[in-house]
């Protein structure tokens, strides 16, 4: 903590304002990248496919890993391949991004909404299993924050009913549960996120990873406009691979060896950058054990929380409300976002399938009060300190 102690909430704190997130870049991963450009390769090719060779053998050995440009293509390319197609329904829990509701939709399939877990912030497999008809092809558990879903649990409920499961892992590298690594779970397929923001970051861009053979021969093919030759000026022994065929009206969804090379070193420091943000989530733990505030649910014994986020949620007893807290965390120069303001509050998802706040009380509730502070790896213990005494300041004064 600050010795001298937090500054008077009418003073404006004047040291550079810390953001809510910042990537960890160091030396290695400008090398990769100043490498790739002085390359004859910038787009889809050897750094992309090595990537993926990479992180499947991290996270689901025996299965395939397809990069895409970004985890809502990834979820996009995902449905498409399982088979959903209009008049389908998709069980999607409404505490998430709207990119996990919103792929449904580009296949002219409609979500149905379920509530979440008011602990985890997670959707459970009775949820899953109560929101489930007879048109349901997928259900799509969201593991938030960066932890894990029951899908020890999810997992033989969806196959007993003949649904596929995709798991949205935006937040869940690397996430394990009892062990098993998400990505590693045998669904359908797993999509992750590599934005700016998240664990491992090339920018933009994201992975589908899956053991279903179909799944990711028709991913691949589809990412790059239905083409079975993914770039003319590929060159093997018989010359020049100008020959190309289009077999689907496909998409624009592959991810640049640019971005590969950033994402490769970003894979082999992963483990480190974890430590980093867990031991920042330890910290705040403790720090606001004794405030009126829910701290996020940590992981059991044996699992991993990859702490994407740090969901801070305020209590009866706080000296402001949600909105007013972050606006004076900016005065005092911390950022903060909120994760998430859920789908039935949303204006299109409300209107279009008449959803109402007493349908969803947990994910309601959650929404306005939930407050996402910050957590990535090139945090300064100074930078932690700061968060901790503006926190405990706005909570405690207002």
């Amino acid at each position: 903590m600050n010795a001298r102690g937090p500054a008077p909430m009418s003073m404006r704190d004047e040291r550079p304002f810390l953001p809510f997130a910042r990537p960890d870049i160091s030396d290695a991963e400008i090398a990769a990248v100043v490498e790739c450009l002085r390359s004859e390769w910038l787009t889809t090719g050897p750094i992309t496919r090595d990537f993926e060779r990479e992180f499947a053998a991290r996270v689901r050995p025996a299965g395939r890993a397809i990069a895409v440009n970004s985890a809502t293509a990834g979820l996009h390319l995902a449905l498409e391949s399982i088979g959903v197609v209009p008049g389908d329904r998709v069980v999607v829990p409404v505490y998430t991004f709207t990119a996990t509701a919103e792929v449904v939709r580009y296949l002219g399939a409609d979500p149905d909404f379920v509530d979440v877990d008011a602990d985890t912030l997670n959707v459970t497999s009775d949820q899953l299993a109560d929101a489930i008809t007879d048109r349901t092809k997928v259900v799509i558990p969201v593991h938030i924050g960066g932890l894990a879903c029951a899908m020890d649990d999810i997992l033989p409920m969806a196959r007993a009913r003949g649904v596929a499961v995709v798991d949205d892992a935006a937040h869940a590298l690397p996430t394990a549960r009892n062990g098993t690594a998400v990505g590693a779970f045998d669904t359908d397929a797993t999509v992750f996120s590599f934005y700016a923001t998240k664990t491992l970051t090339t920018g933009e861009g994201g992975m589908i990873v899956t053991s279903r053979a179909d799944v990711a021969e028709r991913c691949a093919l589809m990412r790059l406009h239905g083409m079975h030759r993914r770039a003319p000026q590929m060159t093997g022994a018989d010359g020049p691979a100008w020959r190309y065929e289009i077999l689907e009206p496909g998409f624009k969804y592959n991810l640049t060896d640019i971005a590969a090379a950033l994402g490769r070193v970003q894979l082999r420091r992963l483990q480190t950058m974890t430590d980093r943000r867990t031991a920042i989530a330890a910290r705040y733990r403790d720090a606001f054990a004794d405030l009126p505030v829910r701290v996020p649910h940590p992981a059991s014994a044996g699992d991993v929380h990859a702490w994407h986020l740090f969901i801070l949620r305020l209590e009866d007893g706080c000296a402001t409300d949600r909105d007013r807290f972050i606006d004076r965390m900016h005065m005092l120069g911390v950022g903060c976002s909120v994760h998430f303001i859920a789908l039935h509050l949303q204006p299109y998802w409300r209107d279009r399938y008449n959803l109402k706040a007493e349908m969803f009380p947990n994910a309601d509730a959650a929404s306005r009060c939930a407050v996402s502070l910050p957590i990535y790896s090139v945090m300064s213990d100074d930078d932690v300190d700061r968060v901790i005494d503006a926190v405990r300041q706005v909570v405690t004064r207002g």
